[in-house]
């Protein structure tokens, strides 16, 4: 009875999966993005960053100020501000400098990248779901732990430690997913895994910003660390007992799995190299906005409460453009193959790109309009990004080259903001997070279009009866999937004069399905069944 009830029930398993990892990544990601909206409460309390002069938390408007607080960059002439003899300018840390840089980039980029790496190299030879659960358990502890902080330091360290659990989360995760849903969901199923960074970071803003503000307990910030490790810990105890390792499958067709692959020659192809090359300038505009946004609208509009409409936008329309984008992606790449997801990505930053330019131009009403907009297009990439890579490199390699991945695109998407600081001393605030953000939306829609022509075109249509019918032959799975066996030994076929070229031995066949290359197989294989006739009498005669 139990039994007949669990069968019944199977079909929930593959989306409590996806549920269960996508949670366990919101949480990390919350834990990381939280420091960009309490970093001016963390700052006071933690003495650390640049001191500015502000408005303080009086009624007036900005519009009614006889001078904006910004104005001034010397202590005594901001505390003289005043109207009718009510001072409204105060002067105290206001979250940024190149510490909070430090705190909000490298120092958790340089340990997530070379621990993402040693994890993806990890991930394809050891149970993934029990890594899983201790890279949860990790980042969860840590981050309960920076709620409780007293130095600077100890905020610095703690991050390091939630960088290398959640190091972990992509790659394993990414693996895990990969083997139990199809292709035909594949963009799709990634997108909504990977909405989760801009999941955590929406959140961040209503969570940052009111929790601090109802002072729960005379806790203040703290208490948002405290409840996002909590939830974090209640993922890594249902990862760990109730996920199990899902059989490792290959994508598309994997026909001499067997076969040594050379790691190095995956990562230096150069479709491979300019999709991160892209994927990492793209993602460096993301990052940017997302460490800056709050402080920006803060100290360009501090009357102006945005907190909702962020959280409105990034969670709502941002979701809405990541699932738009998987489910495009997943319908267009059959006919157009690999290279249509790829078009895809291009196609959705370049309109992303001008929406994203009036989000840090405009007064907050169109600046919020222009962001939903740019949101809906940008949030389209990432899982796309993933599932062109997981579809262009054999399933030996896999989660090693996805953690290689993530450890180039974070090094520089990650750190290139820390030139957000400098930049600001010398155009302004306002037009550095121009540059990095919508600028580099407009750099990586190049570098997409770019990327779109080393990639595989549409198979040629070839019928069933043309082809054969047995599943298993290597031409029929040529035509139902794409291969990403892409280095084959130059012995799996068999004829030296095959439609294909050979490189140090190893031949590219991901393109190669013919109907010229079927034609061959086809008088080979009949060739080879003549000798074996021919063979076979000749020992009947013996």
């Amino acid at each position: 009875m139990q039994s007949s009830m669990m069968e019944k029930l199977s079909f929930l398993y593959k989306p409590y999966v996806l549920a269960v990892l996508t949670i366990g990544y919101i949480a990390g990601e919350l834990g990381h993005y939280l420091i960009g909206v309490t970093s001016k409460a963390t700052a006071i309390e933690l003495d650390y960053g640049d001191q500015a002069c502000q408005q303080n938390h009086t009624d007036f408007l900005r519009h009614e100020l006889p001078a904006q607080c910004a104005e001034f960059i010397i202590e005594h002439e901001c505390h003289q501000q005043h109207i009718n003899g009510t001072v409204y300018c105060e002067w105290n840390y206001n979250g940024l400098g190149l510490e909070y840089q430090l705190l909000a980039g490298p120092s958790f980029i340089a340990v997530f990248t070379v621990m993402g790496v040693v994890l993806g190299v990890a991930a394809d030879r050891y149970n993934r779901v029990r890594m899983l659960f201790v890279c949860t358990l990790v980042f969860a502890v840590a981050i309960l732990l920076q709620g409780t902080v007293k130095e600077y330091w100890h905020l610095i360290l703690l991050r390091m430690v939630m960088a290398a659990g959640e190091a972990g989360c992509n790659p394993l995760a990414t693996g895990i997913m990969s083997d139990i849903f199809p292709e035909s969901k594949r963009a799709l199923v990634m997108a909504i895994f990977n909405w989760g960074i801009y999941g955590g970071y929406g959140i961040a803003f209503p969570v940052g910003r009111y929790i601090t503000k109802l002072d729960i307990g005379g806790l203040g910030w703290r208490v948002c660390y405290y409840g996002t490790g909590v939830l974090a810990l209640i993922m890594a105890v249902l990862t760990g007992t109730t996920l199990r390792e899902p059989e490792r499958q290959s994508i598309g067709e994997d026909a001499a799995g067997k076969a040594k692959i050379n790691l190095v020659k995956v990562l230096l192809q150069p479709r491979v190299l300019l999709l991160v090359l892209a994927a990492s300038i793209r993602h460096s505009g993301g990052m940017t906005f997302a460490y800056n946004a709050d402080l920006y609208y803060n100290i360009y509009f501090p009357d102006v409460d945005l907190g909702w409409w962020l959280f409105a936008v990034t969670i709502g329309i941002g979701s809405i453009g990541v699932v738009v984008g998987g489910i495009v992606s997943d319908k267009v790449v059959a006919k157009m193959g690999i290279r249509s997801r790829v078009a895809c990505l291009a196609i959705s930053q370049l309109l992303a790109t001008p929406f994203a330019f009036g989000s840090v131009y405009f007064e907050p009403l169109w600046a919020m309009i222009t962001l939903g907009i740019s949101y809906f297009f940008a949030e389209m990439w990432f899982g796309i990004v993933f599932a062109v890579l997981v579809e262009i490199v054999p399933l030996q390699v896999r989660s090693t080259t996805i953690g290689v991945f993530l450890f180039v695109m974070n090094n520089i998407g990650g750190n290139l903001p820390i030139l957000v600081d400098p930049l600001a001393k010398a155009i302004g605030y306002r037009g550095s997070v121009m540059f990095f953000y919508a600028g580099f939306y407009g750099i990586s829609t190049v570098l997409f279009f770019i990327t779109m022509f080393f990639m595989d075109g549409p198979k040629p249509e070839e019928t069933a009866a043309t082809i054969g019918h047995d599943p298993t032959s290597h031409a029929n799975h040529v035509e139902m999937g794409h291969e990403n066996n892409t280095f084959q030994p130059d012995d799996y076929l068999p004829s030296p004069h095959a439609n294909g070229h050979t490189a140090n031995g190893h031949r590219n066949i991901v393109s190669r399905a013919t109907p010229a290359t079927m034609a061959q197989w086809r008088d080979l294989l009949g060739r080879a069944q003549n000798l074996s006739t021919a063979q076979s009498g000749q020992n009947l005669s013996h």
